[in-house]
């Protein structure tokens, strides 16, 4: 019965993913339809001559209706043909894969610090509940969570490349698919990517642990003559656990999808600037192909983050 109960899930999970994906990038298409001007102006540059329009609209099959168009597309999706883009005649498939590397190098560098930073600040304010620990923790993370992220990467920028000369303020230069190679252009980035995720998630981890310790098993754990420690990591630490992976599938999602603010920002030519650009040039294709892109990572992510939950709080995912 169990068995049934958990393929009965997993299958719901996954036809919602995908029509979630569906509708978003239906929705996507649909706006970037509604924008004024189209990909033949943007080719044509200022001052189009009309003629040069519409032998762009007639080469770019621009000249065809709306509805049409966008149903050819959707249905070379379902076939996984993300087709060609409209700017640069190349494969989306092929604009996309040049993009992704340094979108995912800065999201895995930020994942990997980002779980020992936020889970660290978390358990460290809990055992320091009400302390001047707790209480600087808790102001540090409160103030910086609440700053924008663009004057914050601004005023990292100000700070650590303009006055002090410690870091390079972008990436500008180098070459993008080396940037592992030079590690200080990343440091910007990666430090304005964790600011936030590491205050949220110290944040619910604190709250989680400290929920854990004025338990009852916990005060059983403690006669029993456990360390403090262990009563921390092991009976406490398990309890915030279900939503530290839930808020982990979120950061994961925008690490990938909102990345857009940092990229621009740092010049990173990743898929956050492949968007921007496609977007300006009203480059159809590649914007589908990128809503695709991003529709199956947020799908997948909390596909993961609600398996964990089922895992760490079996009831609470039977219920969702």
């Amino acid at each position: 019965m169990a068995g049934v109960t958990a393929a009965h899930w997993w299958t719901r999970r996954l036809l919602t993913g995908a029509g979630q994906i569906a509708a978003v990038v239906l929705l996507v298409a649909a706006l970037t339809e509604a924008l004024p001007g189209d990909a033949a102006v943007a080719l044509a540059g200022d001052d189009p001559d009309p003629a040069r329009l519409a032998a762009l609209r007639e080469a770019l099959h621009l000249d065809r209706p709306a509805h049409e168009r966008l149903t050819e597309r959707f249905l070379a999706l379902l076939r996984g043909d993300l087709g060609t883009s409209l700017a640069s005649g190349r494969p989306v498939t092929g604009e996309i894969t040049a993009a992704l590397g340094p979108t995912v190098l800065l999201a895995a560098i930020t994942l990997a610090l980002l779980v020992p930073a936020g889970v660290g600040l978390g358990v460290l304010a809990a055992r320091r509940e009400g302390g001047r620990v707790d209480r600087t923790i808790s102001a540090v993370t409160l103030t910086v969570y609440a700053a924008p992220e663009f004057a914050l990467g601004a005023l990292l920028i100000t700070v650590f490349a303009l006055r002090l000369d410690w870091l390079p303020p972008t990436a500008v230069g180098h070459d993008p698919g080396d940037l592992l190679g030079h590690p200080a252009v990343l440091v910007l980035p990666v430090a304005l990517l964790l600011a936030r995720p590491v205050c949220s998630l110290s944040r619910l981890v604190r709250a989680g642990m400290i929920d854990a310790l004025a338990s009852p098993y916990v005060a059983h754990a403690r006669r029993c003559g456990l360390s403090a420690t262990r009563v921390h990591l092991a009976h406490a630490l398990p309890n915030a656990a279900a939503p530290a992976a839930q808020h982990l599938a979120r950061t994961a999602d925008w690490l990938l999808c909102g990345v857009v603010v940092v990229e621009a920002l740092y010049a990173i030519p990743g898929l956050g600037t492949l968007l921007m650009t496609a977007v300006a040039h009203r480059d159809i294709p590649v914007v589908q192909g990128l809503a695709v892109l991003f529709g199956a990572v947020a799908v997948t992510v909390n596909l993961a983050a609600d398996a964990a939950v089922r895992r760490f709080a079996p009831r609470a995912g039977v219920a969702a």
